[in-house]
């Protein structure tokens, strides 16, 4: 199977109403949730408990890999068989001097004109998912490069001396960017 099927889940308004720990728990279980269904999308289930290892990152059950991300209003889930990362953002204006942090100078000008808060969250999704997917985190930030934009939906992108492929979704205002590499992906919303 060639397909890989990211599930993002709308976060129902009395949950988005949480606070504070329940709020993360509420909508690290709709992301769980997404990540079940995608598993079984994917033909597979996944059984057992959820670990991390000791950076963070999730441990594959049974040679299934998987991500979660997770905003107030929507959360995520994939299951695949390859090292995988999903990140979703809001696109929304932001702080200038992150720009800096998130891409050199001469990856910025790969982006040609795609408006500010738009192309940001491109190279901030796509970033955070290769780095779930080495399993780096954030503190790999400085040393994952954008190579190339070739279209409106996909980047390539370099860490840990791989190139990585992945592939943007727009819904509702926000991107989703998931590790793409030759696998198609199959999006769902619900």
């Amino acid at each position: 199977m060639n397909n890989i099927f990211p599930v993002i889940i709308s976060v129902p308004e009395k949950e988005r109403a949480l606070k504070g720990k329940d709020l993360v728990a509420s909508l690290s279980d709709f992301a769980r949730k997404g990540l079940l269904i995608s598993a079984k999308k994917f033909g597979t289930k996944l059984t057992g408990e959820l670990l991390k290892d000791e950076n963070g990152a999730p441990v594959p059950v049974n040679g299934i890999f998987w991500s979660l991300s997770h905003k107030p209003e929507y959360a995520a889930g994939v299951a695949a068989t390859y090292p995988i990362g999903i990140d979703i953002e809001k696109i929304r204006t932001y702080k200038e001097a992150l720009k800096k942090k998130v891409a050199h100078q001469n990856e910025w000008d790969l982006g040609g004109d795609e408006p500010s808060e738009v192309l940001f969250f491109r190279y901030w999704t796509a970033k955070e998912s290769v780095l779930k997917a080495t399993g780096q985190g954030l503190k790999g930030l400085s040393s994952c490069r954008i190579l190339d934009v070739p279209d409106k939906k996909s980047m390539i992108i370099d860490s840990m001396n791989r190139k990585w492929i992945v592939e943007h979704f727009y819904f509702d205002d926000y991107i989703a960017s998931i590790v793409k590499d030759e696998y198609d992906i199959i999006w769902s919303v619900l």
